[in-house]
């Protein structure tokens, strides 16, 4: 991969990332009526009298908001709206590359949590679905809270479940290739913001009962009067009082924090066969060579594409949105997100397409320690997890579709990615 240099990327970025694509023909009188006046009338009166029809009508039914304040932006903080836009216009291309789904970026310049609720609550009649984007910890699990009970299209914030999704399915393959069970392992989480409070719940609906979460202060424990009522609600009554107290015997690390946060000397205490998911970017928190170099038995997975087990949110987000938009979803569920995981789980497990092995130079790519969640190369993550979030959606009764085929469906999404019913992977 060719070196990424600030004129390189500065080069790349004149003029923006995205645009408008037209998708009725507009070149004649006739066709300019059907566009606008008069024609563009009926469709209006039609949605007058049920506004579920904009799903009909409009772009709607395949548009989503990816929207920021630009205080959480990855690697680089609080940088405000118009700096975070780069950033939102890249979420914009992954939608549309990866599944095929419109995004428009929308940047704000307010802050509070009752002002990014009432901006989101003001434009939704415009989106299938928003995308809540590097928003600050606290603020971002009240607004996502709110935009969930009072508006009836999906809103996701990734920066939450998006890691949590995707780490899900690899601590479900890790249980499998060790034997270990949910509810006996010990899973210590360093960083305590929006994603490790995420990922500690589904952890928890997956069955796990024994999580030490870790922020910038120490573990996070009864003791302490500093807390916040998230991380209020994963304090617990211990002795531990720092990461390398916490980590004594734990089976996996879950590292959403800074780089080098965790030490050789700490890795050497880890249970047999430690899971070690180091995915502060772009310098994990310890590297995985030097993981290898105290315990050979580890599984091992960062952020980054240069190693193995790469957790990349790119696996999730693209492919719940398709499969929420296209029956109409008026929510993402728990249940939804669960079905994510597992199907990329279970993708995992399945033979990698060529194309996926080509591009990363490597004919043995198979289910393994190496290989725990499917690689964002593998087009077949949008067939996998956007029929799953589909069927879900339905079975818990909050898509608006009322006949779902779930094989259809599939079929419908592998002609999305191939072209032809008859192409092979």
């Amino acid at each position: 991969m060719s070196e990424i240099t600030k004129e390189k990327a500065l080069a790349y970025h004149i003029g923006g990332k995205t645009g408008i694509d037209v998708t009725k023909p507009c070149n004649t009188q006739y066709e300019l009526s059907l566009a606008y006046t008069p024609g563009v009338a009926f469709p209006c009166q039609e949605i007058a009298k049920n506004g579920d029809l904009s799903f009909e009508y409009t772009n709607r039914a395949n548009l989503v908001a990816v929207i920021s304040d630009g205080t959480a932006v990855l690697g680089l903080g609080d940088i405000g709206p118009l700096a975070s836009k780069p950033v939102m216009e890249g979420k914009s291309i992954l939608f549309k590359k990866f599944a095929n789904v419109d995004a428009f970026d929308i940047e704000l310049d307010v802050h509070t949590v009752e002002e990014i609720v009432a901006v989101c609550k003001a434009v939704a009649p415009t989106f299938g679905g928003i995308n809540l984007e590097d928003i600050q910890a606290p603020k971002c699990f009240e607004i996502e809270r709110i935009l969930k009970e009072e508006l009836d299209i999906p809103v996701f914030h990734d920066d939450q479940h998006g890691t949590a999704i995707i780490t899900t399915a690899g601590l479900m393959n890790v249980l499998e290739l060790t034997g270990k069970k949910a509810g006996e392992i010990k899973i210590v989480i360093n960083g305590a913001g929006a994603a490790g409070i995420a990922c500690a719940k589904m952890y928890q609906a997956l069955g796990v009962k024994n999580i030490i979460m870790c922020d910038s202060k120490g573990v996070i424990s009864t003791s302490r009067d500093d807390l916040n009522p998230y991380k209020e609600e994963f304090a617990i009554d211990t002795e531990c009082k720092t990461l390398d107290d916490a980590i004594e015997g734990a089976d996996m690390f879950l590292g959403l924090s800074v780089a080098g946060a965790l030490k050789r000397e700490m890795v050497a205490k880890m249970a047999p066969e430690p899971v070690i998911f180091a995915l502060a970017n772009p310098v994990p928190e310890i590297l995985p060579e030097e993981v290898m170099r105290v315990r050979s038995d580890a599984i091992i997975a960062t952020g980054r594409s240069d190693y193995p087990n790469q957790t990349n949110n790119v696996l999730g987000f693209p492919f719940i949105f398709r499969g929420a938009l296209d029956v109409r979803a008026r929510k993402i569920t728990e249940g939804m997100k669960m079905a994510a995981a597992v199907a990329l789980a279970t993708l995992a497990k399945e033979p990698v397409p060529y194309y996926v092995k080509a591009a990363y130079h490597n004919e043995n790519i198979s289910y393994g320690k190496e290989h725990i969640i499917p690689l964002p190369f593998n087009k077949e993550a949008l067939i996998w997890v956007a029929s799953a979030v589909a069927r879900t959606a339905v079975e818990e009764g909050v898509a608006r579709v009322e006949r779902f085929d779930y094989d259809a469906y599939r079929e419908h999404l592998r002609c999305l990615i191939y072209g032809s019913p008859d192409e092979t992977k």
